[in-house]
C-alpha cells in the first residue's frame, strides 16, 4: 500500500468513526499549541519550500522546540512564500502529483492562484460543515443541499460539495443538487425536489443567495413550504440582513436556520458560526456600545467558532490574523490580511456575564443544541473598503443596517457604493449610490428616507462619525440607479462597496 493510500485510509476512517461530539471535546481539550509545533516539524521535514524558506531566514528547524520559539517563526504571506516558489515545492515532499485536485482564486489582482489539494485535506473542513448541518438537524432529517456557489474551477462551490458528499458518506441523510449560480435552475429543482425532503439547505453567497430568494418571491415560490435554512461564506453581513433573509424563507429560529462559514481559498474553512456564536452576535448587534468595547471598533464583524487543531490562529498586535493548517500546501503563521481578534471561550461568557446576558440561558429552549466549548475568532471585512470622512472611518457594515430596515428593505437589492466627493466649493460629502428593488421608481421621497435611516444607523453604530464628522456633513447624498446599472452595479461581476480617491483618505 502506497503513501498515499494509507494518508486517505487513515483519514477517512477517523472522520467516519468519530462522532461530531468526540471530535469538538478532542479539539477544547487538546493541546493546540503542541498540536501547532507538530504541524511545524512535519512542514520543516516535508516541503522543500518551506525549508528553504526557513534557509534564507537564517533558522535552522531543530532550534525550534518551545512555543514561544515558533512566535518568533517569521511568517509567510502570498508574495513572500506562495508566489515565491514553484507549485510543486510547495507540496508534501515537492511532488505536486501528492494532490489530486487544484481550486482557483482569483483575489483583487483577478490573477489566478492555483490551490492544490488531497482528499484528506477536505475531512476535516468536512467536520465544520458536520457542525452547521447537525445545527439544522441534518443528523436525522432527510435534507436536500443544494449547491448555489459557482461551480468551475472557483474554489466555493466544488469544495462544499465535496465536504456534503463526505457528511453523507458517514451517514448523514443529505442528497446534493448542485445548480450552481444559476437562479432558473435552482428554481426548478427546488420546486420539484425539495417536497420530496424534511428540509431544503441553501449554500451560497449571500448577496447571491438573496437575490435568488427575492427573484423567487417575484416568481411565487414559496419558500417557506420547504423548511429552508440556510449556510452563507465570504462577505460579513448585519443581523438585519439574516433576519429580514430569514422571515423571507419562513425562518423561525434565526439561531438554528443559518450559519456563515468562515473560509479562504488557501485553507478551506477556517471557522463557521453555531447558534451560541449568532445568539451573542444577535445580542451585540442590539448592544453597540458593548460590541465596540468588545471587538476595538465600530463595526461589527463576523463571528465564529473553530477547532485549534485543525487552524491554529494566532494574532499580531495590528490585530492582523495568522493561521497554520496542514492543506495540500500546508501553511504555517500565514498572514492572510485578515483583522480581528481571539477570543476563549470561557472569556467570552465571563466577558457577557458581567454585561448581564447569559447566551446558554438564551438557547435553554433548544436544550442548549450546538454549544461547544470552542474558541472565538472574529474578523472583520478587509480594511481597505472603508472611507475616511473626516478622519472617520466609515464600514459598509453601518450603511447596509441603513438599507436593512424595515421601512427601506423592500425598495433596495442591499447593494450600494459609498465614496467621499467634492462639490463645486471644494466641500466634502458623503455619496452612495444605492441600487433599487426589480420595479421600484426612483423618487425624492425615497431618496430622502434612505438618507435618514443611513444617517441614523451611522449615529447608532459608528462613534468616530458620530463624533468626527460636523453636523452638517453627516448626511449623505443618495443617488439612485436602476437594478443592474452598468457603471455601478455590473451584473455577474464580484461587487465593490466603496471607491476611495486618495487624496481624501
Amino acid at each position: 500500500m502506497n503513501s498515499q493510500q494509507q494518508r486517505l485510509i487513515a483519514a477517512l476512517q477517523t472522520f467516519l468513526n468519530t462522532p461530531l461530539d468526540a471530535q469538538l471535546q478532542r479539539a477544547a481539550s487538546t493541546n493546540s499549541q503542541a498540536t501547532a509545533l507538530e504541524l511545524f516539524r512535519a512542514i520543516a521535514t516535508t516541503v522543500p519550500a518551506y525549508q528553504d524558506f526557513l534557509k534564507k531566514q537564517g533558522i535552522e528547524p531543530e532550534t525550534i522546540k518551545t512555543f514561544s520559539d515558533f512566535q518568533s517563526l517569521p511568517l509567510t504571506t502570498k508574495s513572500n512564500y506562495l508566489q515565491a516558489y514553484p507549485l510543486a515545492a510547495l507540496c508534501r515532499h515537492g511532488k505536486l502529483e501528492t494532490c489530486d485536485f487544484i481550486a482557483v482564486s482569483s483575489g483583487s489582482t483577478g490573477k489566478p492562484t492555483y490551490w492544490p489539494r488531497f482528499v484528506s485535506d477536505e475531512f476535516s473542513i468536512a467536520t465544520r460543515f458536520e457542525q452547521v448541518f447537525c445545527n439544522f438537524g441534518a443528523n436525522t432529517k432527510s435534507t436536500l443541499a443544494v449547491v448555489c456557489f459557482p461551480l468551475g474551477t472557483w474554489v466555493g462551490g466544488m469544495y462544499t460539495t465535496s465536504c456534503c458528499r463526505h457528511l453523507a458518506a458517514k451517514g448523514y441523510p443529505i442528497t446534493l443538487i448542485t445548480p450552481g449560480n444559476n437562479k432558473t435552475e435552482i428554481f426548478r429543482v427546488v420546486q420539484e425536489l425539495a417536497t420530496l425532503f424534511e428540509q431544503t439547505v441553501l449554500l451560497g453567497y449571500p448577496p447571491f443567495l438573496k437575490d435568488a430568494i427575492d427573484s423567487g418571491i417575484s416568481q411565487g415560490i414559496e419558500w417557506s413550504r420547504y423548511s429552508i435554512k440556510l449556510v452563507f461564506a465570504g462577505e460579513v453581513f448585519s443581523e438585519e440582513w439574516r433576519t429580514l433573509v430569514g422571515e423571507r424563507v419562513g425562518s423561525s429560529n434565526f439561531c438554528y436556520d443559518s450559519a456563515s462559514l468562515y473560509g479562504t481559498a488557501d485553507a478551506g474553512v477556517l471557522g463557521n458560526e453555531t447558534p451560541l456564536s449568532i445568539c451573542i452576535r444577535r445580542f451585540l448587534a442590539n448592544h453597540p456600545d458593548i460590541a465596540r468595547n468588545l471587538f476595538g471598533e465600530s463595526r461589527l464583524p463576523t463571528l465564529v467558532q473553530y477547532d485549534p487543531n485543525s487552524r491554529f490562529f494566532e494574532t499580531q498586535e495590528d490585530g492582523t490574523l495568522l493561521f497554520s493548517g496542514d492543506n495540500g500546501i500546508p501553511l504555517m503563521r500565514y498572514h492572510i490580511s485578515d483583522t480581528g481578534g481571539i477570543i476563549s471561550y470561557e472569556e467570552m461568557l465571563q466577558f457577557l456575564k458581567e454585561r448581564s446576558f447569559d447566551p446558554l440561558k438564551a438557547l435553554e429552549s433548544s436544550q442548549n443544541r450546538g454549544i461547544s466549548p470552542l474558541p472565538f475568532v472574529y474578523v472583520f471585512g478587509r480594511s481597505h473598503f472603508t472611507v475616511s470622512y473626516f478622519g472617520a472611518n466609515i464600514y459598509p457594515e453601518n450603511v447596509m443596517v441603513g438599507l436593512e430596515q424595515l421601512e427601506i428593505r423592500e425598495w433596495v437589492t442591499g447593494k450600494f457604493v459609498m465614496e467621499v466627493k467634492e462639490d463645486d466649493r471644494n466641500n466634502r460629502f458623503l455619496s452612495i449610490v444605492v441600487e433599487l428593488a426589480s420595479g421600484v421608481i426612483a423618487s425624492p421621497q425615497i431618496e430622502h428616507a434612505i438618507a435618514c435611516s443611513i444617517h441614523t444607523q451611522l449615529l447608532r453604530l459608528n462613534s468616530e462619525f458620530a463624533n468626527y464628522v460636523p453636523l452638517e456633513y453627516q448626511s449623505p447624498q443618495i443617488t439612485l440607479t436602476a437594478l443592474g446599472d452598468p457603471e455601478y452595479f455590473p451584473l455577474g461581476v464580484k461587487h465593490r462597496y466603496t471607491r476611495n480617491d486618495a487624496k481624501f483618505c
